[in-house]
């Protein structure tokens, strides 16, 4: 017999069934969930919209179409459904990001008509902690980012995201947006830095935040301080932060190519469990 399936933009009333896909990986979903718990299902407050596939009436998977292109949970047979619909709407997202193998399947069939990427990483190794290292003290500096402090931050936040991706993030809107975010993990409390001089030498972020389970973002040391030991003790210090007053697992994802940083997380107690792919336009 034939399944029956389907796909549609998720609305408001479909809140319960999107949240219990979500919830059933809450460390590989943890950026898209922490969204739908603060904004719900609305496009205009997501930032974008929640599409859902489902198969003999029941809702399987989702993918968020934002400014990220997300697989959520998706079979193949969803992942193709999705494909299609985004082939329908044109590319509006600035990346492709989620775990490896439904992402690398929705590239493989939208290459031919979004391509070429300018560039892809196809295995980045995602990495969770549940507790704090018995030989890695944090670092006593490490300290949460005040609201004043925004001007003491943003250059910071500007080198490591442009070193990561490859372009400044005041291109465009001249980094509206990305200041917006910055201000908002700030005011937030989950934006981190040891300061010394006046000057970020160690940052780091708490981006995704659910009570399941949070991830780790924009990790950036100086490159004057890099080689000193900065990263682990500053690590430590953000990651009992996040344990003590965000969730009981803590993840980041990594590019496979940068051993340094794979290896300081494994010392601070972050262990592979998976993989995510990123698409970058």
């Amino acid at each position: 017999m034939l399944m029956q399936t389907t796909t549609r933009v998720l609305e408001p009333g479909d809140l319960g069934a999107a949240l219990a896909i979500l919830e059933s990986d809450p460390v590989a979903n943890a950026f898209v969930t922490s969204r739908v718990q603060i904004a719900g299902l609305d496009p205009w407050r997501l930032g974008g919209e929640m599409w859902g596939w489902y198969a003999d009436g029941h809702l399987r998977s989702l993918c968020y179409s934002g400014a990220n292109l997300v697989p959520i949970c998706a079979t193949p047979e969803a992942v193709r459904s999705f494909a299609d619909r985004a082939r329908r709407t044109g590319r509006r997202c600035s990346s492709i990001v989620g775990p490896a193998e439904p992402t690398a399947q929705l590239w493989r069939l939208l290459e031919p008509h979004w391509g070429p990427a300018r560039d892809v990483r196809p295995h980045q190794p995602l990495m969770v902690a549940e507790k704090m290292p018995e030989d890695i003290p944090p670092d006593p500096y490490v300290r949460r980012i005040r609201k004043d402090e925004m001007d003491v931050i943003m250059p910071a936040c500007v080198a490591m995201f442009t070193e990561e991706v490859g372009v400044s993030p005041l291109a465009g809107d001249g980094g509206l947006l990305y200041q917006a975010r910055v201000a908002e993990l700030v005011g937030s409390g989950r934006s981190f830095a040891r300061i010394e001089d006046g000057k970020v030498v160690f940052k780091a972020e708490i981006g995704a935040a659910t009570s399941q389970a949070c991830q780790i973002q924009g990790v950036w040391v100086a490159p004057e301080h890099r080689g000193k030991g900065l990263s682990a003790t500053g690590m430590a210090a953000v990651l009992r932060y996040a344990l003590a007053d965000v969730a009981p697992v803590v993840s980041l994802y990594v590019n496979d190519f940068n051993a340094p940083a794979r290896a300081c997380y494994r010392r601070v107690g972050f262990r592979e469990t998976g993989a995510f792919m990123s698409v970058l336009f």
